[in-house]
């Protein structure tokens, strides 16, 4: 590992990150990683990598799934190997998405990788996109958020209560907190740089980013930070029927509406 990317130990231990477990890692290969954060997804983590098989994703960034705590064996070792996946971490300690994040994002760090794309396990994101991502963090972009609902972008079966909620709600509040213009702001389909995830301004690695509180933050902090920031237009497809969602239908919402707008107003900062 080159030295401009190790993290000063007095940086390094002020992090808060989750405990957990690395079964399986097979060691950086490329500048890149995707990040797939699971947990029960059963066949859709499968299709997922099937497609990012296809589009040969592991030619060019290395694939690390970090699990929630999955009991339902959709994550056999061998299974994922095949597909290339280069790691497998497992959360053991408290939290919900944020603090799955935590701990991949710190692993990813750790590891030496230029930049981090997120992509969700439930095989609602078309992976194509993943190489625009990467070419934008080539190019010196910061973070990258995908949208289905900007030009070029396509959003199928999207429940229309939650399309509302994104389009007036969500996205005017970030956009006109942040002084970036946003169009899909509930979107984990991301990218992030590592300069910017280093920078103890942003400071991602505490424990008050637990569930829904990390993505809308950095949404809001980058670009107030004078992060180069862009949208990127992507397909998301939400299959008939039941919606796969971890976000309870009031529990689940509120919190995700209180970390919107604690972030809004700085409280994250």
């Amino acid at each position: 590992m080159s030295t401009n990317l190790i993290i000063p130990p007095h940086i390094r231990s002020t992090w808060d990150v989750p405990t957990f477990e690395s079964p399986l890692w097979l060691g950086r290969e490329h500048k890149w990683c995707v990040v797939i954060p699971v947990i029960n997804e059963g066949g859709r983590i499968e299709r997922l990598l099937h497609k990012m098989e296809t589009l040969e994703i592991r030619g060019f960034s290395d694939i690390i799934i970090i699990d929630g705590g999955s009991t339902d064996g959709s994550l056999a070792r061998n299974a994922l190997v095949d597909f290339g996946v280069k790691g497998l971490l497992i959360k053991t300690g408290p939290g919900r998405l944020s603090a799955q994040l935590r701990c991949a994002y710190a692993f990813a760090l750790d590891q030496g990788y230029d930049g981090i794309v997120t992509i969700d396990g439930n095989n609602k994101d078309d992976p194509e996109a993943i190489p625009r991502f990467t070419a934008a963090l080539q190019e010196g972009v910061d973070f990258v958020q995908a949208s289905r609902f900007m030009p070029g972008g396509k959003a199928e079966n999207t429940p229309k209560l939650r399309e509302l909620a994104i389009r007036f709600f969500h996205a005017p509040l970030l956009s006109a907190a942040s002084g970036f213009k946003w169009t899909d702001t509930t979107q984990g389909f991301r990218a992030y740089s590592r300069r910017l995830l280093l920078d103890p301004e942003l400071a991602p690695f505490r424990d008050i980013f637990q569930s829904y509180e990390l993505l809308p933050y950095i949404s809001y902090r980058a670009p107030k930070l004078g992060y180069q920031c862009l949208e990127l237009p992507t397909s998301r497809t939400y299959p008939p029927g039941d919606i796969p969602t971890k976000i309870s239908a009031v529990a689940g919402n509120l919190s995700v509406v209180q970390a919107l707008v604690r972030a809004c107003f700085g409280k994250y900062n």
